[in-house]
C-alpha cells in the first residue's frame, strides 16, 4: 500500500465570491425536474433501502440510447464504475494499454488492483495515435475527449482500435463526450468487448450526486455487475436515482445547457489566444491551455490570489498548461479580466 498514488481532487475552498473553474462542474444547474424529483423523494421511504439494482434509473438510460436495461451499469459515480471495471475487466496476462497524459485515476486503479499497465505516449501535439495500440496488449482503456487535454478522437478511429483487439476490452471513458465528440455507443451492438462509461456530473449537472454508468453487451455488465454485489448492493441512494433518471428524461434542459457551454467555450478560447495562451482544440467541459512566457504554477497562484481557481497538474509534459472549467460568460469574463491583469504587471 506505501506505493499507491492515490488521486487527488481539485481544490474545494470555501472563499466567499470564488470564481471555481478547476473542477470541470457544470456552471448551470440541473434539470428543474431532477430537483422535483428529490423533493418528492425525500419522504418517509428513506427508511428503506433504494432499488439495488436501479432498476428504473437503468430502463431509463437503456431507453435513451436505444438499449435494453441488461446493457446498462450503474455506481457511484463514473470513478466508482471505473474501479469495478479495473477489477472485473481489465486485469489479465498482458498489460492494460492507456494514454501517458490522461486522468489520473487510471494510474492509481492500476496499482490498487495490481494491473500491469503501459502509457502509451499521446504524440508532441498531446494527441492519442490509435496506431501506437497496435501491440499485444490484454485490454484498452481510452478517455475521448481525453482528460486534461480535452483532445477527442473520431468515431472511425474509436471504432477502428476496437475491431482490432476482438480479444481484449476496449473501454472508453465518455466523461466529456456531450459537449463536442461522438459516442462510440452506436457500436456495441456490433462488438462484443465494447464497453463505454459516461457520467451525470458534467452535462447534467449532477456531480454532487454521484451517478455514473457503463453500457455494453450483457457479458461486461454481467462481469460489472458481480463485482459491484461483491463491493456494495446499494452503491446509488434512492434520491440519486430518482434524480438521475429525471435528468436522463429531460432532454431539452440537457441541450439547452449543452450548447451554451459550448459557444461560451468557443469564445473564452479566442479571449485566452488574444492573451498569446496556446489553447488546445476542445472538445470537452474546459480548456488547456498554456502561455508563451508564463509559467502554469505562477499564473495559477496569481489567479487564485485574485479569487479565480483552475487547475494546475505539476507533471511531465504539461507542467506548464492551465486546466480551465468553463463557467458562465460572467465567470469567464472575470478570468480574463485577473489574467489581463496579471499579464499587464
Amino acid at each position: 500500500m506505501s506505493k499507491l498514488r492515490p488521486y487527488v481532487a481539485g481544490e474545494q475552498p470555501r472563499i466567499p465570491g470564488l470564481i471555481k473553474l478547476n473542477t470541470n462542474e457544470n456552471p448551470y444547474g440541473p434539470s428543474p425536474r431532477a430537483l422535483e424529483a428529490i423533493g418528492q423523494a425525500a419522504d418517509d421511504r428513506l427508511r428503506l433501502y433504494p432499488d439495488p439494482t436501479a432498476t428504473e434509473l437503468r430502463e431509463a438510460i437503456a431507453a435513451r440510447f436505444g438499449l435494453e436495461a441488461d446493457e446498462v451499469f450503474v455506481g457511484n459515480g463514473s470513478d466508482e464504475v471505473l474501479a469495478h471495471t479495473f477489477q472485473a475487466l481489465l486485469k489479465h496476462q498482458l498489460p492494460l494499454l492507456y494514454p501517458d497524459v490522461s486522468y489520473p485515476f487510471y494510474p492509481a486503479y492500476s496499482l490498487l488492483y495490481d494491473v500491469e499497465t503501459i502509457e502509451v505516449p499521446v504524440d508532441d501535439r498531446f494527441r492519442i495515435r490509435p496506431s501506437d495500440y497496435e501491440r499485444p496488449c490484454g485490454a484498452i482503456l481510452i478517455p475521448n475527449p481525453n482528460a486534461p487535454t480535452g483532445i477527442g478522437l473520431p468515431l472511425a478511429d474509436i471504432e477502428a482500435l476496437v475491431a482490432a483487439h476482438p480479444d481484449a476490452v476496449v473501454a472508453i471513458d465518455e466523461a466529456y463526450v456531450d459537449f463536442g465528440c461522438e459516442s462510440a455507443v452506436p457500436l456495441i451492438s456490433k462488438y462484443p468487448n465494447l464497453l463505454v462509461i459516461q457520467t451525470l456530473s458534467k452535462s447534467r449537472s449532477l456531480a454532487g450526486l454521484r451517478v455514473g454508468f457503463a453500457l455494453g453487451q450483457r457479458q461486461l455488465i454481467e462481469a460489472l455487475v458481480r463485482v459491484k454485489d461483491s463491493f456494495n448492493s446499494y452503491p446509488l441512494d434512492r434520491l440519486a436515482q430518482v434524480a438521475a433518471t429525471a435528468a436522463i428524461k429531460d432532454e431539452a434542459w440537457f441541450e439547452t445547457c449543452r450548447k451554451k457551454l459550448i459557444v461560451s467555450r468557443d469564445a473564452l478560447v479566442r479571449e485566452l489566444e488574444a492573451l498569446d495562451f496556446e489553447v488546445l482544440p476542445s472538445q470537452a467541459n474546459f480548456v488547456f491551455a498554456r502561455h508563451e512566457s508564463r509559467s502554469g504554477a505562477a499564473l495559477q497562484a496569481a489567479l487564485r490570489e485574485r479569487g479565480v481557481l483552475v487547475r494546475h497538474f505539476a507533471k511531465p509534459r504539461i507542467s506548464e498548461f492551465l486546466r480551465i472549467s468553463i463557467g458562465t460568460d460572467k465567470e469567464c469574463a472575470r478570468l480574463v479580466s485577473a489574467l489581463n491583469e496579471i499579464l499587464s504587471a
